[in-house]
């Protein structure tokens, strides 16, 4: 199963737009999104697949209306962080800004921990734990996602036009 992941798309609903599209192209089968959403249509924008979600810092003024969102387009809000389990593999999810949230998901050493916050991708290990930032949709030199492909751990970057 190959998934996407992206972050701090701070409502621009068209790059957010060209960025789910790219992720489809590539073979994303669900997408991941590190937080910084904004607002309810970054939701509806991503929930043309199984979608997964958690809040960033510049959510904590729309937690009610992305909560409803996910409701009403039946996918996964993991609020401040959370966990999900697919392809056999545990997948953590926050946003990154707030150590109290990020550390207990590390110390449960999930396969995957996948942050935003810093607008910068990488990829490292902290012990067996590959730690994952797609990079960001606003702010940033270069527009990028990434996919990763959960059956050969191959983490691809894509970037994603002005």
């Amino acid at each position: 199963m190959k998934i996407g992941i992206l972050s701090d798309s701070h409502n621009h609903l068209e790059r957010t737009e060209r960025a789910v599209a790219l992720l489809q192209e590539a073979g994303a089968e669900a997408l991941f999104h590190c937080g910084d959403l904004a607002t309810p249509e970054i939701v509806s924008a991503c929930a043309v697949l199984p979608f997964y979600f958690t809040f960033g810092n510049h959510d904590a003024d729309s937690v009610p209306q992305l909560e409803k969102a996910a409701r009403e387009q039946n996918v996964h809000c993991l609020r401040w962080g959370g966990e999900v389990k697919l392809a056999e593999r545990r997948i953590a999810l926050v946003h990154g800004h707030i150590s109290r949230d990020l550390k207990p998901l590390l110390a449960a050493e999930p396969d995957y921990l996948l942050t935003g916050h810093s607008h910068q991708p990488h990829d490292f290990h902290e012990g067996t734990t590959r730690r994952i930032n797609p990079g960001a949709l606003f702010r940033a030199k270069v527009f990028t996602v990434a996919t990763l492909d959960l059956a050969t751990d191959d983490l691809q970057w894509i970037e994603v036009p002005r």
